[in-house]
């Protein structure tokens, strides 16, 4: 820990501010978003589906407008972006605790994931910008502060909706708000290179033509598609399967916060020297298809699991439930930790250097997509699993999710479809 907090010391301040903003937003948001659905379905008294909406749209308005808010970054710069982000992620956290009509609901729900998507580009393509050549080491950093976020913001929320949960919504606003101020006052302004010859300033469509015109860029989002639909099975099979076995009782719901403490832990405590070795013994596509490879790997444990009887009850039947879910999360944990940093710094190389919150931005998008059928596809396999008594088949699919998307990254890489695009170009401070 002492040799993280003196890298992140040997950065300049903007890059130092960036880290700390990411684990306030990350301690804001997970502190509340845990207990929203309980609080509409229960504090409230709206229907299933009236949940499911409110969640969907937030989630919607983030995902589908990321390509936008990566292109405004671009265009106004980063600064802007992120401060615009934060203040309207207050307003509809605090409107969120304040209001029991469905429809301000939905436009509180709708106004929380638009701030999302016009901060997330710009918060990566400033970073990226200030690390420079350090980039990789940055973003192995921005994780480990990403993960602190989500590993502790659960863990207050919990206390604060022990009391009230419109008191969560209140503290997480004022985060929120003051994190706004700090930024205001203390980040610098950065805008990155948006492109277009001889300095002539190109129309937003003209852009984005560009970018979906980056075929290797676009073959990148697709491959890395699998990441994303393997490390979010922390939050969707893992747990399932633990309760599964393990049962609803206290049991399942502390096995289930094993499994997120083991994967927040094991990124705060190794992820800076995971990315020290990957940087000395592997190219970037290598570290890449390595990556996936042991993020599908993550679910050997629980494969293996399935040539087991389930024992009637007992510390058999718990260690069943806990143990290979947890090795699972863990292995994933370590994938993504490989991966991660250098799939950051590849978007920046393939963008070369121009329009950076823009390809951000549609990347985001694509994996989003992405994420949302991977999960419809898990749900599924879970189900007929269940009702075809095959309980291999969600782990064996998985398996070849991560193989499929690492052969794909390791013949990207091969062919020499993962480096820059064209030459880079310095950042301007505005």
């Amino acid at each position: 820990m002492k040799g993280t907090i003196a890298q992140v010391r040997s950065y300049d301040r903007s890059v130092q501010l960036l880290l700390a903003n990411q684990f306030t937003i990350n301690l804001g948001f997970y502190m509340l978003m845990p207990y929203l659905a309980q609080h509409l379905s229960g504090s409230l008294g709206l229907a299933g589906w009236l949940v499911g909406l409110v969640m969907g749209v937030r989630n919607f308005s983030q995902q589908g407008m990321f390509l936008i808010g990566g292109t405004l970054a671009d265009r106004f710069g980063y600064k802007p972006l992120i401060v615009a982000g934060c203040v309207l992620r207050t307003v509809g956290f605090a409107t969120l605790g304040l209001v029991d009509s469905v429809p301000a609901l939905i436009a509180a729900s709708a106004a929380t994931g638009f701030a999302g998507a016009l901060f997330n580009p710009a918060v990566r393509a400033y970073l990226a910008a200030d690390a420079g050549e350090r980039r990789v080491d940055a973003f192995a950093l921005f994780n480990v502060f990403y993960q602190a976020g989500i590993l502790l913001g659960p863990l207050v929320g919990m206390v604060l909706t022990g009391v009230d949960f419109r008191i969560t919504c209140l503290v997480s606003a004022a985060i929120f708000a003051l994190l706004s101020v700090v930024q205001i006052r203390a980040l610098p302004a950065r805008r990155g290179t948006r492109g277009g010859e001889g300095g002539v300033r190109e129309g937003v469509l003209s852009q984005w033509r560009g970018v979906l015109a980056n075929r290797a860029f676009l073959l990148f989002s697709l491959a890395m598609i699998g990441s994303y639909v393997l490390s979010f099975q922390v939050y969707l099979a893992l747990p399932l399967e633990v309760r599964r076995i393990g049962g609803d009782g206290a049991f399942g719901t502390v096995a289930v916060a094993l499994l997120f403490a083991a994967s927040g832990l094991a990124t705060i405590l190794g992820q800076t020297r995971v990315t020290a070795w990957c940087k000395e013994h592997l190219d970037p596509g290598r570290a890449l298809a390595w990556g996936l490879l042991m993020m599908g790997a993550a679910f050997l444990p629980l494969l293996a699991a399935t040539a087991l009887p389930v024992p009637d009850g007992g510390t058999g039947r718990w260690l069943l439930a806990a143990v290979p879910p947890t090795l699972a999360a863990l292995m994933l944990a370590l994938g993504t930790m490989v991966a991660y940093p250098f799939e950051m710094d590849t978007i920046v190389r393939l963008s070369g250097d121009r329009l950076v919150a823009t390809h951000y931005g549609l990347y985001n998008t694509i994996c989003g997509i992405g994420i949302t059928a991977g999960n419809l596809l898990t749900g599924a396999a879970l189900d007929a699993a269940r009702d075809a008594g095959m309980s291999a088949l969600p782990w064996l699919a998985l398996l070849m999710v991560g193989l499929g998307c690492s052969a794909a990254l390791y013949g990207l890489h091969r062919a020499g479809r993962l480096e820059p695009s064209a030459p880079s170009a310095q950042p301007t401070t505005v």
